[in-house]
């Protein structure tokens, strides 16, 4: 079994088909896109697989890969496989010290990586130490470092791809440290086949559909599919700063029927299509992943997308996809699931995907050795979110203690702990209540992020809230921190009303209804990688320093 095998079979089945295309920009909103079919992609591959291992990458070695999504980063990701090599995959966004940090403890063999990459390494050596080969995408800048276009010379060959094991590792991928140290999540060619068809069969995709990858790992899955895959004019690494008039362009240009990434893409989107009444006739799927999307969201898509609607997945860099709900469900007159949420009952993420086992136990920060230590709970009882399935990664990279904390035994498998709250109702929906680490554990009771903040986000001066530790005179106590809608932020504002509505919302619900402290911020801090993740850690110790009141 090979991951790259996918590649090779669509080369077979539809080698004319466009696998990828790249948009170069000729003007103003207008675009020319550079392609490669799949059985273009398939030769370029093979021929990259041919030139690294004449550069001295071998079977078995981990390639760091820094490349900008373009024609060359799937072709080089599907050569690393097809040689047996694992490529690691890394959020630059992370910030310098998770980024050197992450490097290190991965201990690559070579780097595949744009300039900037080989300038940092000659100040941060340490990080680089383990590496023997070094590529660059752009010009040769010194000796010992070669270049991807010059790999592209010389006579292209075929390559027989390397057979592995099911369970040899494909990939390194990063998660992103939202909620602590980033970790180096050990992906296998098993999961990813596996990943690959239930992502498949929950979107019901096939070769006519075509995808605008928000998040360009994505595109590995789709174009394995046999799917075209576009890649959009946007920074993949700030999703939240992305034109969404260049967006609606690709999306137009390419008749994209399947778009995903993060809310804070579609956000954009879903508001300049508003404004400018514009219908996305061709989309059939938008798909948001990374955080709980709001219920406006969601309605905003109802007018945007006239043969379509909107699917918010949920999963993790080591679980994915673990459920998955559509907007269409979630706003059907004959649900209840809007008017639960609103009421501090959780965010709906569907069923369990197919082959997928799910349970509630009791929620603690203890390590777990095996499915028999755990407590179980019953139905509608919030607690801890495990899973096991043929989609969950067995381990992280050289991190035993880190593994150990997120793995329980099960016979010959695993159960993933998702650091997710949660429960499950009679229907077998399960219900999101905030990350685990974000629980505040009171002397009565446990107060969960998404269920308090639900609350307050009624509020039609609120744009989004944080529950967060606030201590005073030595006593934990559970505050709130507002962040205003934008048309609020340039006015004054009589906090002081604005406080005493919010209590009176809190009041009418039994588990905010001794919640006191309220601040207010004119933004939040967020995760580097969806844009949207509110970092509550850094609000909260913001109220200690007095930047937030």
């Amino acid at each position: 079994m090979n991951i790259a095998a996918r590649i090779e079979n669509q080369a077979k089945v539809r080698p004319n088909q466009d696998a990828v295309r790249f948009p170069k920009k000729i003007g103003s909103y207008n675009y020319l896109y550079e392609k490669l079919s799949f059985s273009e992609l398939n030769r370029l591959s093979s021929h990259y697989a041919n030139s690294l291992e004449a550069k001295g990458i071998k079977e078995g070695d981990k390639v760091l890969l820094f490349v900008r999504p373009s024609l060359d980063f799937p072709a080089l990701t599907f050569a690393l496989f097809k040689m047996g090599a694992t490529p690691i995959l890394i959020d630059p966004g992370m910030g310098k010290k998770n980024l050197l940090k992450a490097i290190e403890s991965a201990q690559p063999d070579a780097l595949i990586a744009v300039p900037e990459v080989h300038i940092i390494r000659m100040f941060y050596r340490s990080a680089f130490k383990s590496i023997k080969t070094f590529i660059t995408t752009g010009p040769k800048l010194w000796p010992g470092l070669h270049s991807v276009k010059a790999l592209k010379k010389g006579p292209w060959k075929d390559y027989e791809t390397k057979q592995k094991s099911p369970d040899d590792m494909a990939a390194i991928l990063f998660t992103s440290g939202g909620t602590g140290r980033p970790k180096g999540v050990v992906y296998t060619h098993r999961i990813f086949n596996n990943q690959t068809d239930v992502l498949q069969e929950i979107f019901t995709l096939n070769d006519s559909d075509i995808d605008i990858p928000g998040f360009p790992l994505f595109s590995f899955f789709t174009m394995s599919m046999g799917m075209t895959s576009c890649i959009p004019d946007m920074n993949p690494s700030k999703p939240a700063t992305c034109d969404p008039q260049s967006l609606v362009a690709n999306i137009k240009d390419n008749r994209a029927t399947f778009v995903a990434g993060s809310p804070a893409i579609w956000e954009r989107v879903a508001d300049y299509c508003i404004k400018q009444s514009i219908q996305l006739d061709s989309v059939k799927y938008v798909v948001m992943f990374g955080a709980p999307v709001r219920v406006e969201l969601h309605e905003n898509f109802q007018k945007i997308l006239p043969n379509g609607t909107t699917y918010t997945p949920y999963g993790a860099t080591e679980a994915l996809p673990v459920a998955c709900i559509s907007g269409k469900e979630i706003l059907d007159p004959k649900s209840d699931k809007v008017q639960i949420s609103a009421k501090g009952g959780g965010t709906c993420i569907g069923q369990p995907a197919p082959g997928l086992e799910v349970k509630i136990i009791e929620a603690h920060d203890q390590d777990i050795a095996t499915i028999e230590d755990v407590k179980v709970l019953d139905t509608d009882a919030v607690g801890e979110i495990i899973v096991k399935g043929d989609i969950t990664t067995p381990m992280y990279l050289n991190l035993p203690d880190k593994t150990a904390a997120a793995k329980i035994k099960d016979g010959d498998s695993y159960w993933h702990r998702m650091g997710d709250l949660g429960r499950i109702d009679t229907s077998g929906n399960i219900w999101f209540y905030g990350r685990k680490v974000h629980r505040i554990e009171l002397t009565k009771e446990v107060k969960y992020s998404i269920s308090c903040e639900a609350i307050y986000n009624e509020h039609p001066f609120v744009k989004r809230s944080a529950l967060v530790r606030y201590e005073k005179a030595g006593q934990l106590n559970a505050a709130v921190v507002i962040e205003p809608k934008e048309n609020f932020k340039s006015k004054e504002i009589d906090k002081n009303k604005v406080i005493a509505e919010l209590q009176g919302l809190g009041s009418q619900h039994e588990h905010t209804s001794d919640i006191e402290h309220f601040f207010f911020s004119d933004s939040f801090p967020v995760d580097i990688r969806h844009n949207i993740k509110i970092d509550r850690k850094k609000l909260g110790e913001d109220i200690t320093k007095g930047i937030i009141q």
